[in-house]
């Protein structure tokens, strides 16, 4: 499994200029903002769902967040790159772990998972990331940041 990039990379942040608290921050801010990004584009994929249902927007909060992780990684499994048993051998976690979250048996997988699902779907959706990655620069950054 190659190493996790630093974040920060992805706007253009140079770990090196912050402290260590500093870019532990910047990182976990970064990565909650790709995972709201991710829910609210997954919320857009299944609106009409919602319509139906008649779901409010706390109801639609709750559902993206219990199945957020199970999106994931059936967008992974969409693009064709990688399979199950692909996913738990790139995540290092035991493919009967994987397969309850892609059946949304599981919604709550550790920090150090998820992570690791999020980094592996943004090696197959690059051109996503890209784009989320700029809307969030641009909300982040300031003229003088750059």
């Amino acid at each position: 499994m190659p190493a996790t990039e630093p974040l920060c990379h992805l706007v253009g942040i140079s770990p090196t200029k912050l402290t260590k608290e500093e870019n532990i921050i910047l990182e976990v801010e970064l990565f909650t903002r790709i995972c709201e990004e991710l829910k609210e584009g997954f919320k857009a994929k299944y609106k009409d769902y919602f319509r139906i249902m008649k779901c409010s927007a706390e109801m639609e909060n709750a559902m993206m967040e219990a199945s957020f992780v199970r999106c994931v990684i059936n967008d992974i499994l969409s693009t064709e790159e990688y399979t199950l048993d692909g996913i738990a051998c790139y995540t290092q976690t035991p493919e009967e772990v994987v397969y309850e979250l892609a059946m949304g048996w599981n919604t709550s997988p550790s920090a150090v998972l998820l992570r690791k699902i999020v980094e592996l779907h943004r090696s197959v959706r690059r051109d996503l990331y890209d784009a989320m990655m700029k809307k969030i620069s641009a909300t982040i950054l300031t003229p003088e940041d750059a």
